[in-house]
């Protein structure tokens, strides 16, 4: 007998999981694309293999008989990506609207447990309307299921998150506990109730107020990068993946350099201007030092006072932490402190050498910060960096003021290598500043107050707001010329890719929240 009949029933039963020209059109008028062709543009061609094609719902206990495509709403498998095996989820919003239901669940998390058994990123696509409600139980059970391999697969290997449509509900905490969060401007997320359904039918409030891409990525910061539409945002997935190892026990990714190590940066001496009160671009200076002057920037919209991203010196992934003088001056607040928490967790996590370029006049003041918990989160972003093994460099490019300094890679923070240039200053606070409050009745008393405080300004400059103090400590390693940060960082990195680090054994520690 010959095998025919039974190889043409299984392509039938792959065409009905494949959907119909039907269901490719009803996703298209949404402007979005179907969840095969994502996959076709996220993985390198040729190389995905589908798992679980076949999986059905429990239609006799649910659904009582009525039919659907096999699949449930949720496409799963492995290919490679940049040459490297990712494991993915990508729902299927023509399926029940990608509803989450028992099986949907149980693939998504058979393979978030095989990409953490075998070391591999995984990918989530979510674009569902969220639990199944003819399941109940079943389907919110699914989602702590899901929720329960995220947090084992945390720091282990890198979770990313793409929102192509919507995520509401209990599905949102699955890419609330993932590394990084992509988001459409023809995407949404937020958290739903009968009431907000209410307000959203009675278009009272939008969809795009409560949780679009462009609110989460600019206003609450939960996502980490804005695309206009789905082919952007899987091209910028695939740029974040080349910069991330595939689990915690792998190096990232080197690539060889066309970039010269020992290429000086004269231009540096004019992008970062001598008078401390004039602002300047710190992208500027991030590019001059980086290989081809190639930056991943994250988080670009949220907290614009601080830019962390991705980069390389030599071929070697860093990353990069630096204050903003064109944004609040460069001061630390609550949202950059929490921006520069997360971003050094991820490094720390994944072995990325850590670089900040410090030019901070301290923390934000005002009432909002004090009464937003500054303290707790400036508390964050200290433990982040003290807890940090990785190599961990700094350059002071110009100012470094009071509490700012200890919190950003100090030496008693563990900092490695630290460097400043010379027109650097490292002091409590502004010469200005210091003569109001240390010299007040001198200046006052004097015959030319103005002259005088201009002589107590210039002497306080040269006797503490400089570099030279600070490195006759040991507190920095060397004043250097701006033109050589990239060389010497260069060199830095490469002596520091040997460290081995370890904490006083413990279960862990508690991170202020």
């Amino acid at each position: 007998m010959s095998n025919e009949p039974f190889i043409e029933d299984l392509r039938k039963r792959k065409a009905i999981a494949a959907g119909s020209q039907k269901d490719i059109d009803t996703q298209h008028k949404k402007k979005r694309l179907t969840a095969q062709e994502r996959i076709d543009l996220l993985f390198d061609p040729g190389t995905f293999n589908e798992l679980d094609t076949l999986v059905m719902p429990r239609y006799e206990e649910y659904m009582g008989g009525k039919s659907s495509r096999y699949g449930d709403g949720v496409i799963t498998g492995f290919g490679l990506v940049n040459g490297r095996y990712v494991f993915v989820a990508a729902q299927d919003a023509t399926v029940m609207g990608g509803s989450l239901g028992e099986m949907h669940a149980k693939k998504i998390v058979k393979v978030m447990r095989m990409a953490l058994q075998y070391g591999c990123p995984f990918i989530a696509i979510n674009d569902s309307g969220g639990a199944r409600i003819q399941e109940g139980v079943d389907s919110l059970g699914g989602y702590a299921s899901i929720f329960d391999a995220n947090c084992e697969a945390s720091g282990v290997i890198p979770q990313l998150s793409l929102i192509l449509g919507p995520c509401a509900g209990g599905a949102v905490y699955s890419p609330g506990l993932t590394d990084f969060i992509f988001m459409t401007e023809n995407s949404y997320m937020f958290i739903t109730g009968p009431e907000v359904v209410k307000a959203v039918m009675q278009e009272e409030v939008s969809f795009e107020d409560l949780g679009g891409g462009s609110t989460h990525s600019s206003e609450s910061g939960v996502s980490h990068f804005l695309s206009k539409d789905d082919k952007e945002c899987l091209m910028k997935t695939r740029e974040l993946l080349s910069y991330l190892p595939s689990n915690n026990q792998d190096d990232p990714p080197y690539v060889k350099p066309t970039d010269d190590p020992e290429r000086r940066c004269p231009e540096l001496d004019e992008i970062v201007p001598v008078d401390p009160m004039k602002p300047y671009d710190v992208r500027k200076v991030i590019t001059s030092i980086l290989d081809d002057g190639q930056f991943l920037e994250i988080h670009q919209l949220w907290a614009q006072n601080l830019v962390v991203g991705y980069g390389r010196l030599n071929g070697y992934v860093v990353g990069i932490l630096a204050n903003q003088p064109m944004v609040l001056a460069g001061t630390l607040d609550i949202k950059a402190s929490i921006k520069a928490t997360h971003f050094i967790r991820i490094c720390d996590a994944y072995n990325i050498p850590l670089i900040t370029l410090q030019d901070v006049p301290g923390f934000l003041p005002g009432k909002d910060q004090e009464w937003g918990a500054i303290i707790r989160n400036g508390a964050r972003l200290i433990y982040a960096y003290s807890e940090a093994t990785i190599p961990k460099m700094m350059i002071i490019l110009r100012k470094s003021y009071g509490g700012a300094y200890c919190v950003m890679s100090s030496k008693g923070l563990r900092g490695d290598l630290l460097y400043a240039w010379p027109n650097a200053e490292i002091a409590v606070m502004g010469a200005e500043g210091a003569v109001n409050i240390l010299f007040r009745n001198d200046v006052a008393k004097a015959e030319d107050p103005a002259a005088r405080r201009k002589e107590l300004v210039d002497d306080y400059q040269r006797k503490f707001n400089n570099p030279y103090v600070a490195a006759s400590r040991g507190l920095i390693d060397n004043v250097i010329e701006p033109k050589d940060t990239r060389r010497i960082l260069i060199k830095s990195l490469e002596v520091t890719l040997s460290k081995r680090e370890k904490h006083v054994p413990k279960k862990h520690g508690i991170s202020p929240m």
